[in-house]
């Protein structure tokens, strides 16, 4: 999951239902937000869950969506779409990675994008991460 803008989610199942995606979703995802999704049916009920919902059907060649006829396509994955790609080329040149091993990967990818970081000063929000308490914000 990742929030226009902001900060991603990612996170291995072993198999992707309805029932495990549920709890990641209310965990991350504040009651009441609008959730842009593919056609996929794990997701037909997050409307049950308290969100609003709006989907594109890959499957019908449909990637982007004008709704308010402004010309911009509002209602779109491909914030999502953009991140996965990133992910596949960072993780390509490690040629095979077991699945064991992967959710570390995954997680340490997930820091990097939502440190917002480069260079030395990732390696400082690495470092404060390890060393330091969270910081809460009121």
């Amino acid at each position: 999951m990742i929030q226009r803008g902001g900060k991603v989610v990612i996170r291995m199942f072993e198999n992707v239902q309805t029932m495990t995606i549920e709890p990641l979703i209310k965990a991350t995802i504040a009651s009441g937000s609008l959730v842009y999704t593919d056609e996929y049916g794990i997701y037909n009920a997050l409307e049950d869950w308290s969100y609003r919902h709006k989907t594109v059907c890959h499957g019908a060649g449909e990637y982007a969506r004008d709704e308010d006829g402004d010309g911009f396509c509002e209602v779109h994955v491909n914030t999502m779409e953009g991140f996965w790609s990133l992910l596949r080329s960072w993780l390509r040149p490690h040629r095979g990675i077991s699945q064991e091993k992967l959710p570390l990967y995954l997680g340490f990818f997930e820091f990097i994008h939502n440190a917002k970081r480069r260079g030395k000063a990732l390696l400082t929000a690495l470092l404060e991460s390890l060393i330091l308490p969270p910081r809460y914000t009121y």
